[in-house]
């Protein structure tokens, strides 16, 4: 399978997400791996493709470790990260689909109940 390397227009080129990428919500004090628990059956350089549906708290996303948002449910000690995510990954390749879903790419993000935005740093490539 190619790999994109469409350029976004801001000098951000794409690229497909696989298991193990590193993800980060503005709100927290640490990146993550997200989890594949179960691969989709397509893979690149070995590696389990991700679709813009892999975004289930506790399942995909685990906790990013302190949560400093004001929407935190306890604004006056910093807790716990515990991701509250409703939303699928937004902006997937919608012209490769993964079990009939947008593939993931480095440019998606999506947003935690509590005002986070977690993007990926890292496709895990």
């Amino acid at each position: 399978m190619k790999e994109p390397t469409v350029n976004n227009g801001n000098g951000q080129v794409k690229s497909y997400v696989v298991a193990g990428a590193k993800i980060f919500c503005n709100f927290a004090c640490n990146r993550k791996k997200i989890r594949l628990p179960k691969s989709h059956g397509v893979y690149i350089k070995e590696k389990a493709l991700l679709n813009v549906m892999d975004y289930k708290p506790n399942k995909n996303i685990l906790s990013f470790g302190v949560c400093t948002s004001p929407k935190n449910p306890n604004p006056n000690s910093p807790n716990s990260c515990t991701p509250k995510i409703k939303l699928k990954w937004v902006n997937g390749k919608e012209d490769m689909l993964v079990e009939n879903q947008p593939a993931l790419l480095n440019t998606c993000t999506t947003k935690c109940a509590y005002g986070g935005k977690i993007t990926i740093v890292d496709d895990g490539q």
